[in-house]
């Protein structure tokens, strides 16, 4: 079996070698990863100038793109064998509703997905404690599951795992995506040069959290894993759309 590892938060993150260091034990693994952290990147691709890869002392891959461009690069020219699964993490942070739109983590896994490839972003919902051997232990399961009953279609999951000792969590349970409120305003500060700049505000928190989203599994103690799908297409209002427009 074949795994390729990306995420957001730089190639030297602890979340992707704890990755590494479980699933290395049952697959082949690849590691293709920014440069820098590029959390909030979303899909974006880098299309303006060329981009280099260089190998770590540890082997693994960081590009100067973003998360995107690490497994494009991979899936379409940079590894030997295509990779069976991508695997993007483990993302220091939660990736919930509305986050999904702006992540990095998750658009590493879409890439992979819209490559033809199954595809899996874990995230830890860290709370200061940063147990990512309980996110890898959740991966490791996952990537089992899927090397021993495939799924019969493509499948872009969304994993958010709580921050506890593996032996503390509930079970997982398949969701779908909470919403956030509104973000917080925008922070104002001034530079030693006079110069007025802005710092983004903080997600807001959550308002559609009940039960059966990833915010109620995770409250709960459960890892969250959600299928998404990439089809923005609003179904529902293509008729009244259709009406407006004669």
């Amino acid at each position: 079996m074949r795994i390729l590892l990306s995420n957001d938060d730089g190639y030297f993150a602890p979340g992707i070698a704890a990755l590494e260091h479980a699933l290395s034990p049952i697959a082949e693994v690849a590691v293709v990863a920014p440069e820098r952290d590029r959390s909030g990147a979303s899909n974006s691709l880098t299309l303006d100038r060329p981009l280099t890869v260089r190998r770590a002392q540890n082997g693994y891959f960081h590009v100067n793109g973003t998360p995107t461009d690490c497994v494009h690069l991979a899936v379409t020219g940079l590894l030997q064998d295509l990779p069976d699964i991508v695997v993007s993490g483990i993302n220091h942070g939660a990736n919930m509703g509305d986050d999904t739109i702006y992540s990095g983590t998750v658009a590493a896994a879409t890439e992979g997905f819209l490559l033809g490839i199954p595809s899996i972003a874990i995230s830890l919902v860290a709370d200061g404690r940063d147990y990512f051997e309980t996110a890898a232990r959740v991966a490791l399961e996952l990537v089992q599951r899927f090397n021993s009953r495939p799924l019969t279609q493509p499948v872009l999951l969304n994993v958010n795992v709580p921050d506890l000792p593996y032996e503390r969590l509930g079970g997982c349970e398949v969701t779908r995506l909470g919403r956030r409120h509104r973000a917080e305003p925008v922070v104002k500060s001034m530079t030693p040069r006079g110069e007025t700049v802005y710092w983004v505000g903080a997600a807001g928190g959550a308002q559609d959290a009940g039960a059966g989203t990833d915010f109620h599994a995770v409250a709960n103690g459960i890892v969250s894993v959600t299928p998404l799908q990439v089809d923005l297409t609003r179904y529902a209002q293509i008729d009244d759309v259709r009406a407006w427009m004669q």
